[in-house]
């Protein structure tokens, strides 16, 4: 699969017809909704149909977790980063969507629907209107109500069949296997009084290390035997037995274990371990304890721990936020969780300059959920924290294609929040960017006279050359170096610069100086500013010096000293997650390959820059230099290998994964 599918605790069990109409309906229909009550396994038969399946029936499977978005208005941003669209365009986010997928055969998993039914079915139905390959496959507590909807609903597992095999198989993996005729009868009344709802099996299986299965099917026949109270005849028995279940579970956990259930409800990305220590430790949850409680809780399977990660069930989540309100503790878990998201953030940015930027890019990216929430809350809240934080990953965000998510939560800051200057000009600064890099100079120069006007009413010379860099920056893109350059070195010219400011000013300088005709200077200068990053262990700098040195390489005809500037560039690139440098890099690589003879390797260079283009939503972008070579080298190519070979070489790229051609080009 293309994106992030729910981790699952062991292999997949039956549903073998519940398999065979889902995979008859995604063939026939374009909007199949998956349909069930939390816990009764939606999102692990769309995962197992769209990993099986998907790749022979589409194009590009696309998978979009949608349970940690509160606001509607991230929605279609959230998922055209789950279509791998890092969308750099200033257009309405659907319509660069909708462009991205076009009319290729695209399936797209839109999982837990239920809390944003209305905007989700509001995207759906534009999308399914202008992409005319386009499949969509829903999981919700119930349907989007468009016309046309295939609805599927997800019932239990046979009680005599497929929930028995799945309770084997869980008991198995806790190291459980029975013997004796009596076990296997309980087992079945276990799955008989469970109703052969998948989590609530899955539960129970966590708990066989410390009851037997004979005891187990005693104490559920108490809870949920004759009667049942009014709830059972309101609610059916399935829904019983699954909050009977996670009930039994909290039940049976150690009063530790309980609390840090609660809350670590407040976390929507799942988390590392150490985010779960900062936000939830307290009280009786010293930090020994919370290891202790945590590795319990995965031995119940109320949480999974992968590869660092811990991973929440919704329905485990919902019922700990449940119990964190009844213990009036969801206000200062909500605190806790945007202080330290607060606090992760103005780490990652002092980082910036060192060894740890490209962690830092995988971290924020990978907190991009609760990010979002701390920012949320905060500007309910204390929206000065919030534009701190804000701030602090404006250039992040922007720099690994969160552009509207960025421009959203940059503007909502600057709405609600007056001063002081120094985060004022932080704010005016990133959002600069941000409109830059869309492509929108007029908004970006504007944007960078406020930024340095709050900067001089701060007196911080940081300030004022990240200004400095972001006018430097819209010049440049203008066709102006000789501005650009003047820019520059008045910001450099000032005492007391931080070095990755000053780093950004003396890029500003190297391209001014490469794109004003001064070679010499300016490759000695990207060279010292190369030698610097390195020292530093920074890539997102060394990278773009790469670039200038590709440049200059290709006008003092250096074809392979290019080729190499080039690779450079692309590996830095992809560290950080950089599809808007990626389709740079291979367009310089392209050139280079030109200009080398090599009109083949050329033209897949091209095509797989052309992939990556796309998945920023623009054309071909770079300072105006880059343009005449561009048309040159493909011109060269186009002669050397022949029009229909140079088509052929360039649509075969435009068909293949980039990442793979990419891979390719990196080896020579």
């Amino acid at each position: 699969m293309d994106s992030w599918a729910p981790p699952g605790s062991g292999p997949f069990v039956g549903r073998e017809k519940a398999v065979e109409e889902l995979v008859s309906l995604l063939g026939t229909e374009r909007l199949v909704t998956l349909t069930g009550t939390g816990g009764i396994g939606k999102s692990r038969l769309a995962a197992r149909v769209a990993e099986e399946y998907g790749p022979d029936l589409f194009t590009g499977v696309h998978w979009a977790p949608l349970w940690s978005l509160s606001n509607p208005t991230l929605l279609t941003p959230l998922i055209a980063d789950a279509c791998g669209l890092s969308d750099h365009s200033p257009h309405a986010p659907v319509d660069t969507l909708a462009g991205w997928i076009g009319s290729r055969r695209t399936l797209l998993v839109l999982d837990s629907c239920e809390h944003l039914v209305a905007p989700c079915a509001e995207l759906v139905r534009a999308l399914l209107g202008r992409c005319p390959g386009l499949v969509v496959l829903a999981t919700s507590r119930e349907p989007l109500g468009l016309d046309g909807e295939a609805l599927l609903q997800v019932g239990p597992l046979s009680p005599d069949s497929e929930a028995m095999d799945l309770f084997v198989a869980r008991a198995a993996s806790a190291g459980v296997r029975w013997t004796r005729p009596e076990e296997f009868v309980a087992a079945a009344e276990v799955c008989r009084w469970l109703e052969g709802v998948p989590l609530a099996l899955e539960l129970a299986a966590a708990r066989l290390h410390g009851q037997s299965v004979d005891s187990m099917a005693r104490l559920l026949r108490g809870r949920l035997a004759l009667g049942g109270g009014d709830e059972s005849r309101v609610q059916p028995a399935r829904h019983r037995a699954l909050r009977t279940t996670v009930g039994w579970s909290h039940e049976l956990c150690a009063p530790r274990e309980r609390l840090l259930w609660a809350r670590m409800s407040v976390f929507r990305s799942g988390a590392t371990v150490e985010d779960v220590t900062r936000v939830c430790r307290g009280g009786p949850l010293t930090d020994s304890a919370l290891a202790e409680a945590l590795e319990g809780l995965a031995r119940k399977s109320v949480v999974t721990l992968s590869d660092g990660r811990v991973h929440v069930y919704d329905t485990v989540r919902e019922y700990g936020a449940l119990w964190l309100a009844e213990l009036g503790e969801t206000r200062p878990a909500a605190d806790r969780h945007a202080l330290h998201f607060h606090e992760l953030a103005l780490a990652a940015e002092r980082s910036w300059w060192g060894p740890e930027q490209s962690a830092t890019f995988t971290q924020l990216n990978s907190s991009y959920g609760d990010l979002c929430a701390a920012l949320e809350h905060l500007l309910a809240t204390d929206p000065p924290k919030a534009a701190e934080l804000a701030g602090a990953v404006g250039f992040f965000w922007a720099c690994s294609g969160h552009l509207h998510e960025a421009s959203h939560y940059l503007a909502e800051c600057l709405r609600l929040v007056a001063g002081p200057s120094s985060v004022m000009a932080k704010l005016y600064w990133a959002l600069g960017v941000v409109r830059c890099l869309q492509g929108d100079y007029d908004t970006a120069a504007r944007l960078a006279g406020r930024a340095d006007e709050e900067a001089f009413r701060a007196a911080d010379t940081t300030l004022l050359a990240d200004a400095a860099y972001l006018r430097g920056l819209v010049m440049l893109l203008r066709g102006e170096p000789l501005d650009a350059l003047a820019v520059a070195d008045r910001a450099l010219a000032r005492q007391g610069c931080a070095a990755p400011a000053a780093a950004r000013c003396r890029l500003v300088r190297v391209f001014a100086l490469t794109a004003s005709g001064s070679l010499h200077t300016g490759r000695a200068e990207a060279e010292a500013l190369r030698s610097d990053s390195v020292s530093a262990g920074e890539h997102w700098t060394r990278s773009y010096t790469e670039y200038q040195l590709a440049v200059i390489a290709l006008q003092e005809r250096r074809a392979a000293d290019a080729a190499s500037h080039s690779r450079a560039m692309l590996r830095d690139k992809r560290r950080i997650g950089d599809a808007f440098g990626l389709g740079l890099g291979l367009d310089l690589l392209a050139v280079a390959l030109a200009a080398l003879e090599r009109g083949e390797d050329a033209a897949v260079a091209y095509g797989a820059g052309q992939v990556f283009w796309e998945m920023v939503g623009h054309p071909q972008r770079g300072t105006p230099e880059l343009k005449p070579l561009r048309q040159h080298a493909e011109q060269s190519a186009r002669r050397q290998i022949g029009d229909g070979a140079y088509d052929q070489a360039y649509g075969l790229a435009r068909l293949t994964d980039p990442f793979t051609t990419l891979d390719t080009m990196l080896a020579g």
